[in-house]
């Protein structure tokens, strides 16, 4: 089993969901997607979830939009964290997704990153796996480096043209 389950509501998703994906695999961080829905596959979700915790799975990461509670129904069948991505859809264009994974009720805590924050995620899982995985927080303190470096990059582009 992978180190990270991802779920999504909607297959739909996966172009906004995609850099995270890109992002986990730069950080060597295994991954397995799936599509399930915490309105239409209850049943399901909660048999991948018992699963995922049983085959060692260290985080999941939900994203969903709308109301969202692909994130808060996976929390409440495992003891591993969850990190909810709210996805932009529907009139509220992921306000309401927003408000959804991030109001939990007392107990069942979901780690909510920004609407269409996939990145953001896989870092978050990256930060918590790197917490008992010393090769996974020197991963990620490389790819923060290489964030960094790409700025001043910019940065020196743009003195450069101003100068010109």
């Amino acid at each position: 089993m992978a180190q990270v389950a991802w779920l999504m509501g909607s297959d739909s998703d996966l172009p906004k969901l995609e850099a995270g994906f890109n992002t986990l695999k730069e950080l060597g961080i295994s991954v397995e997607g799936r599509v399930l829905s915490a309105h239409r596959t209850p049943e399901q979700t909660r048999e991948f979830v018992q699963r995922a915790e049983a085959g060692g799975v260290k985080v999941f990461i939900c994203a969903a939009g709308m109301a969202a509670h692909l994130a808060g129904a996976v929390a409440a069948h495992s003891a591993r964290p969850v990190i909810g991505i709210p996805v932009a859809s529907g009139a509220l264009n992921g306000l309401d997704a927003l408000l959804s994974t991030a109001q939990m009720p007392p107990g069942v805590p979901v780690a909510t990153v920004g609407i269409d924050g996939a990145v953001n995620a896989a870092v978050l899982a990256a930060q918590i796996i790197g917490t008992g995985d010393a090769n996974v927080a020197k991963k990620v303190i490389e790819w923060r480096a290489a964030q960094t470096a790409k700025v001043l990059e910019k940065d020196a582009r743009l003195q450069q043209k101003l100068k010109g």
